[in-house]
């Protein structure tokens, strides 16, 4: 009976917590501040209750000069019927929850007052971005103009700064600030297919921190659905004026039910309610039958030469069952994908999805859109119901990312809301530990974390690597659990994953600096919070970092799976990456062309070690420039084992999987059979090679087409006999040509087509340590000999034969021990020194 009490008091507690925590439930626009400006009552519109500024509930404020106009005209709403007018700069402070996407928006109307609001030029802007530039109001006379973006907030508070421009005032009528569903956009949209300039697609968009600021929202096929038809207060226009060709579609309705499976969470790419509203799934444009069927296409004016985050909503209204639904969607005339319900999480009819892409814009000032039935299936529909496409607002140098979390002053309210959260989550804390240790008789639970929980996770310190329900199916195992680490040390660590602490970002996540106990510096990558995307790579890191260990590899120092939290723990490499050191205008050295060759060296000593060493064998699969890191001795280690995969590894067998990498690295053969294996390690390695004599990235489309890619003009250039042509400048007087001969050999080797034409990676680092006494000066030539000859050495010794590397044996045979000594760092020396010839080849 007392246990049913504790479990009763349990859900209370979690109701009432609800109340001061609002990411601890499920979401709800009520948390959130709608503000009237100017207003000495509360307002309503849409349904919606707009606090006027004399309420005590209004956020802190920094005014000086400040006015207010009213007109109580009954034909305004009364949304519009007061102004709050900034002669000098100001501020408007709100208490937030950190590391949350928010929607803002402002109301502009120019009401009919002493003033005229129509002459006001301000700017306005959020910690890191300058979101409205110039503003002029003189378009706001007729109607609200409604400007809305898209922020994530990293602090506990949030500013937002009105700054009139020099003789001139900024005015505003109202402002919205709410907190949006967890992952309705994407943290700093880096997961999404990128559309180049000229069309090419790229494999994922590397942004800043994220601001978007809409630029439309259309409803396809259908009429305005207005503010109090859409669950997040959005407006969405009709699409006919921007249609290039309208015989080519009709407009097509539907009565019936929209039968969402998505939760109100997240579910992409299916659609939650928030995503968009039924009325708009209820309406498209469908191609009208010709042979084929037709195209359709849009032209959606945008700023030139931006990126932009465009979404596509989708909901087949056409087909009498599920499955049906096949047609090419194109963006500029690039085909980005065929759009199909395979992808949807369901089966039901009517389930709404959608896609996501960030878009370079051309110079023409114009998105071209097209959807166009698949002929090949023989499906002559396609169709759209929705688009929405925002520019993408770079961060700001002028504008610092203001620290308001370490500001003691706060306010009454939220002392005393803080005060009774958190007395309320000691409680529940205590009641779970009670519970689970009487009736469970497992271990208490962990730390608490800074960080407001998540919907999605509960209050739960569940474990993805250990819960066999989590939907990649069994527990993973043989897990290291002696490499975990608390969250709330990571926290620690991180200043909370402060945004000064972010060195970089990749395909899973943001990386932090942070320290560690015992003044240890680590690297601190975090997947999106919450997020059940990168899950296998997660996985697949830990599993492959917790058994092995080589001077050439990046150590893992541990992770942490609490709260749906996905977080990897490695030592911190001072240098950062091979890309960084090459190419980096900000960096004022250059390496040398022996430190580019040992370099090279050490990462082919842990790409061999990986291929010949760990059991079973590993494969990379994401060799790359980004993924090769120097510490502050400038040694190369390999990093990033997401994609790893283990499996056979003599040269006649291969892994049958799904093509994953870096286009640009990506192995031809692997591409074209799906057929992985060590070689198409060594040929993105290859590719590496070339970066570090070129200087240059893999893929620059900014080149004229025979140069963009780098393995293909590389290889070109080598065999017209210009290969100096490209060579970084910077060391072009430094490099011995029989050196150079035999390096740009072995690139030649590693990027044949036909995975068996190429060496291995032990093949590989032999060579470039040889190339490397080369240029040394410890073996001499002649310039005039051919390094790939070896007839003149088989004549001379007959009986000779190539010596592996000591210091990759060596290294091979510390896998058990589990460390690497310093002994063999010149142990390459000691091979060549037993050798005493011109070439062992």
């Amino acid at each position: 009976m007392a246990i049913q009490h504790s479990i009763l008091f349990l859900i209370f507690l979690l109701q009432f917590s609800s109340l001061q925590f609002p990411s601890l439930g499920l979401y709800n626009l009520q948390h959130s501040y709608l503000i009237s400006c100017g207003s000495d009552t509360d307002v309503q519109e849409n349904n919606n209750v707009y606090i006027g500024e004399s309420n005590p509930s209004y956020p802190k404020t920094t005014f000086t000069k400040t006015t207010v106009e009213k007109n109580e005209s009954t034909l305004l709403s009364p949304l519009y019927q007061t102004a709050r007018i900034f002669n000098s700069q100001s501020i408007y402070e709100f208490n937030t929850f950190p590391n949350n996407t928010y929607m803002v928006r402002f109301h502009f109307l120019s009401i009919s007052s002493p003033t005229d609001l129509s002459t006001a030029k301000f700017n306005v802007s959020i910690p890191g971005f300058s979101i409205l530039q110039n503003f002029d109001a003189k378009n706001t006379t007729d109607s609200p103009l409604i400007k809305e973006y898209f922020v994530k907030i990293i602090r506990k508070r949030f500013r937002i700064t009105f700054t009139p421009q020099t003789s001139s005032f900024a005015f505003v009528n109202a402002i919205e600030l709410f907190m949006l569903p967890i992952h309705f956009i994407p943290d700093d949209i880096e997961r999404f297919n990128y559309i180049s300039p000229d069309g090419q697609a790229l494999s994922t968009y590397n942004g800043g921190l994220l601001s978007l600021e809409t630029k439309h929202r259309l409803n396809v096929g259908g009429n305005n659905v207005n503010r109090e038809n859409d669950n997040l207060l959005r407006n969405w226009l009709p699409d006919d004026s921007y249609i290039t060709n309208p015989q080519n579609a009709n407009n097509r309705s539907f009565n019936g039910d929209i039968k969402r499976t998505a939760n109100d969470e997240y579910d992409g790419p299916n659609s939650n309610k928030y995503i968009a509203p039924d009325i708009v799934y209820q309406t498209a444009k469908e191609s009208k039958d010709g042979s084929n069927g037709l195209n359709i296409s849009w032209s959606v004016p945008v700023q030139k030469n931006t990126d932009h985050f465009v979404r596509f909503h989708f909901c087949d209204l056409f087909n009498p069952q599920p499955r049906l639904t096949s047609f090419l969607l194109f963006i500029y005339d690039t085909y980005v994908r065929n759009v199909n319900d395979d992808s949807r999480l369901s089966d039901e009819l009517h389930d709404p999805y959608y896609y996501d892409f960030v878009v370079r814009s051309d110079g023409t000032g114009l998105l071209k859109i097209t959807v166009k039935p698949n002929v090949t299936d023989n499906v002559p529909k396609a169709f759209l119901n929705g688009l929405e496409l925002m520019k993408v607002i770079e961060l700001s140098g002028s504008i610092p990312l203001d620290d308001l979390d370490s500001d003691s002053k706060v306010n009454l309210p939220v002392v005393v809301g803080s005060a009774v959260g958190g007395l309320v989550l000691v409680s529940v804390v205590v009641v779970v530990f009670l519970w689970i240790s009487k009736i469970r008789k497992q271990r208490p639970v962990e730390n608490s974390s800074w960080l407001p929980v998540r919907a999605a996770a509960g209050w739960s310190t569940h474990s993805r690597l250990t819960d066999g329900t989590t939907t990649q199916g069994s527990p993973l195992p043989n897990i290291n659990l002696g490499l975990k680490i608390s969250l709330y040390d990571i926290q620690l660590a991180t200043d909370n994953f402060n945004a000064e602490k972010i060195i970089g970002k990749g395909g899973f996540g943001i990386v932090y600096k942070g320290v560690l106990k015992k003044e240890k510096s680590v690297a601190v990558k975090r997947s999106e919070p919450g997020s059940g995307q990168g899950l296998p790579e997660f996985q697949a890191e830990i599993m492959v970092l917790s058994k092995i260990r080589h001077r050439h590899l990046v150590s893992l120092i541990g992770y942490c799976d609490e709260r749906f939290e996905m977080i990897l723990v490695y030592e911190y490499m001072e240098k950062g990456t091979l890309r960084d050191s090459l190419y980096n205008t900000n960096l004022t050295s250059f390496l040398s062309w022996k430190q580019r060759l040992e370099i090279c060296i050490g990462a082919a000593r842990g790409l061999h070690y990986l291929h010949k060493g760990a059991t079973g064998g590993i494969i990379h699969r994401d060799v790359k420039s980004t993924n090769i890191l120097l510490d502050e001795n400038l040694v190369a280690k390999v990093a990033d084992f997401g994609l790893s995969r283990t499996g056979p590894l003599d040269q006649h067998s291969y892994v049958s999987t799904g093509v994953k990498g870096t286009f640009g690295y990506l192995d031809p053969e692997y591409f074209r059979l799906q057929q992985l294996t060590e070689k198409s390690d060594v040929y993105s390695f290859g590719v590496v090679l070339l970066e570090v004599l070129c200087a240059r990235p893999a893929i620059e489309p900014e080149l004229p087409r025979e140069q963009v890619n780098l393995a293909e003009w590389g290889l070109f250039c080598k065999d017209k006999g210009i290969l100096e042509d490209i060579i970084d400048p910077s060391i072009k007087g430094q490099i011995d040509q029989n050196s150079l001969r035999k390096f740009s050999e072995t690139v030649e080797k590693c990027l044949q087509d036909d995975g068996s034409d190429r060496p291995s990676m032990g093949d590989v680092l032999w060579d470039l340590e040889y190339a490397l006494q080369l240029q040394r000066g410890a073996i001499h030539r002649e310039p005039h000999e051919d390094s790939s000859s070896s007839a003149s050495v088989s004549i001379q010794l007959p009986n000779v034969r190539r010596f592996p590397s000591l210091s990759t044996l060596s290294e091979i045979d510390d896998m058990s021990i589990g460390r690497v000594t310093d002994e063999s760092v010149n142990a390459e020396d000691s091979v060549f020194s037993q050798l005493k010839i011109d070439d062992a080849r």
